[in-house]
C-alpha cells in the first residue's frame, strides 16, 4: 500500500519560500502521479500541482503558476514543492496524494498523507 508523509511546512513572511517534501512508499504499477492540494480554514480542497512519475510531466493550478515548482528526485521517492514569493492566500494545510494519472481532479488519487501545515503572515 502506497504510504506517503509530508514535511517542510512552516510559518513565512509574505515574499519568502518554503519547500515541501513528500516521501513516498509501496507504489504499484497503476501509480503514475504524485499531486499537491491544499485546504484554508472554511474552505475547500484545492489542487496545487502535480508530476507524472514516468514522464515527469507537471501541471500548475493557476493561483502558483510561475511562484511554485513540483520536482521528483532520482529514487523517484520523494516528491518536492517548492514554494518561492509566498503569499497570506498560500496559508493552508498543504497535502500530498499518489494516484494513476497528473490530474486536477482530487477522485484521481487514491492515497493521501496526513498534511503540513504552511502559514504566511506578517
Amino acid at each position: 500500500q502506497v504510504q506517503l508523509t509530508e514535511s517542510g511546512g512552516g510559518l513565512a513572511q509574505p515574499g519568502e519560500s518554503l519547500r515541501l517534501s513528500c516521501a513516498a512508499s509501496g507504489f504499484t504499477v497503476d501509480d503514475d502521479a504524485i499531486g499537491w492540494f491544499r485546504q484554508a480554514p472554511g474552505k475547500e480542497r484545492e489542487w496545487v500541482s502535480c508530476i507524472s512519475l514516468s514522464t515527469d510531466g507537471t501541471l500548475y493550478a493557476d493561483s502558483v503558476k510561475g511562484r511554485f515548482t513540483i520536482s521528483i528526485n532520482n529514487a523517484k521517492d520523494t516528491v518536492y514543492l517548492q514554494m518561492n514569493s509566498l503569499k497570506p492566500e498560500d496559508t493552508a494545510v498543504y497535502y500530498c496524494a499518489a494516484g494513476w494519472i497528473c490530474s486536477s481532479s482530487s477522485s484521481r488519487y487514491d492515497y493521501w498523507g496526513q498534511g503540513t501545515q504552511v502559514t504566511v503572515s506578517s
